[in-house]
């Protein structure tokens, strides 16, 4: 973290959302796929839930809100609380696969975009780029917290 103070705007903020990226990947590290299904919330809230929907959240923000793209082209769910809803096809493997390119994809999606340029795909209208980062940040803070909690309760069961 302190390689980056001192740095450009734009690469401190992409090291915080890479940072959590990597959290909420790394949530999933070491469970069954029981326990990363395990539903310990009335929400539809659950480790693999929390995964996928932050794929969900890369593909708005770095993919609709950037190409203009609908969300049946994405090939995504429509609302947010849907990203959460598993499948039987949904494993620890797929869904940590399906983050990992997404992420990659988002980062392609903006290299060549500066932080004042204006993204004009998403729901709110235009955006400038960061306000998107900032938005994603502090999302996938609220969802590393989540996972904290969870994973936590989870291990204390072992």
């Amino acid at each position: 973290m302190d390689d980056v103070i001192g740095r450009p705007l734009r690469e401190q903020w992409e090291f915080f959302l890479d940072e959590h990226r990597t959290a909420l990947y790394d949530c999933l590290d070491g469970l069954t796929e029981e326990q990363a299904r395990r539903s310990l919330v009335p929400s539809r809230t659950t480790l693999l839930g929390l995964v996928k929907h932050a794929t969900f959240v890369e593909k708005v923000w770095f993919d609709e809100a950037i190409t203009g793209r609908s969300r049946d082209e994405i090939g995504i769910p429509a609302t947010p609380d849907e990203s959460f809803v598993l499948t039987d096809e949904d494993t620890v493997d797929s869904v940590r696969a399906a983050y990992r390119e997404t992420c990659e994809a988002s980062r392609k999606a903006t290299a060549a975009l500066g932080l004042d340029d204006v993204v004009t795909g998403n729901r709110r209208g235009p955006l400038p780029l960061r306000w998107v980062y900032l938005h994603v940040l502090r999302e996938f803070a609220q969802h590393c917290g989540h996972a904290d909690i969870l994973r936590e309760q989870i291990l204390a069961e072992r």
